[in-house]
């Protein structure tokens, strides 16, 4: 009886899991149908009509205008028959997500490190608070390292999110030492035994070799003041630029070694192509998208869910 009464539980274990999991997968499809309106403009205007099968040149007009880079293009369709499926289009465009982190980040130890690179105007700031409040919401602590020491404007701005989400921050004058924040802020995680740290940096172009040397400066405080485990470094890059986005990225990973994306303002432009050309290009996982101001305003990152949205728009059912 009582063993029946096990089996039970575990069903139901399993049904609510299953539930919850069709429920976000819901969910994210509903922000991404948001997100990616624009794109799904420029695809209308190539496919008006849903179809079973749609030509091969029909597909390739529309990657086109969803800026998807043709090499890359060339890559997802090379092989297919002239009157695609669904389902083999599907495979070839998952496919070009395969990337995993390069470094495994699931044996890290608290704290949870997180440092945040990327160009101004990028959306860093603002991603930041998106992490925390998601951190948050799993129940887990979270401190803030103000390391944009160049702007006054960015210590401010990273400030009022901390007292809006109410998490501490570690944060000094402008022009003071970035890394001597990093380090200051991760020494406080420790003592204090906080889940994970959140790090902003200055915004800076891949060819300021002043900001750059910094950078690299930091990275290093970083990896002093934790040994035990790993740095996250994570690249936010503007959804908007498409794939121009992609040499600046290169150039960051080859400077520090980034480790995951997150691509923002995906709700302002009809690129959303574009994701598929940064993840493959680089080899690097998009871990969230940013589409929206707000804290809530961040989603993490499925290709299924990614590619589905787009077909919904050009496939019957």
């Amino acid at each position: 009886m009582f063993g029946f009464l096990k089996k039970d539980k575990k069903e139901a274990k399993k049904d609510i899991n299953e539930t919850l999991e069709k429920e976000q997968s819901l969910s994210t499809k509903s922000f991404l149908s948001k997100a990616l309106s624009k794109t799904f403009d420029n695809i209308k205007s190539v496919i008006p009509v849903k179809k079973y099968k749609i030509p091969f040149d029909q597909i390739e007009e529309l990657l086109i205008q969803a800026d998807m880079e043709y090499e890359i293009i060339e890559k997802a369709m090379n092989g297919l028959e002239q009157e695609i499926q669904r389902k083999h289009l599907r495979h070839r465009l998952i496919m070009l997500f395969e990337h995993s982190p390069k470094v495994d980040f699931s044996n890290m130890t608290k704290p949870f490190i997180k440092l945040i690179i990327g160009v101004n105007g990028a959306g860093k700031t603002t991603t930041i608070a998106k992490l925390a409040y998601s951190l948050l919401q799993d129940k887990q602590t979270v401190i803030l390292g103000a390391g944009d020491t160049f702007r006054a404007a960015a210590i401010e701005q990273l400030s009022a999110w901390a007292t809006k989400l109410n998490v501490p921050i570690i944060k000094t004058k402008q022009g003071h030492d970035a890394s001597a924040v990093a380090y200051d802020t991760i020494s406080s995680a420790i003592a204090k035994n906080i889940d994970n740290v959140i790090i902003d940096t200055a915004g800076r172009l891949q060819t300021q070799t002043n900001l750059n040397n910094e950078l690299k400066k930091i990275v290093k405080v970083c990896n002093k003041a934790k040994k035990d485990s790993p740095i996250q470094k994570i690249l936010i890059l503007d959804g908007t630029q498409g794939n121009s986005a992609i040499a600046q990225a290169r150039a960051f990973h080859d400077m520090v070694g980034i480790d995951g994306i997150i691509v923002t303002k995906l709700d302002g432009t009809a690129k959303g192509g574009a994701l598929f050309s940064i993840s493959n290009q680089l080899e690097l996982p998009i871990l969230y998208l940013g589409i929206g101001e707000t804290q809530e305003a961040l989603i993490k990152f499925s290709p299924d869910d990614f590619v589905d949205a787009l077909l919904d728009e050009i496939y019957q059912e």
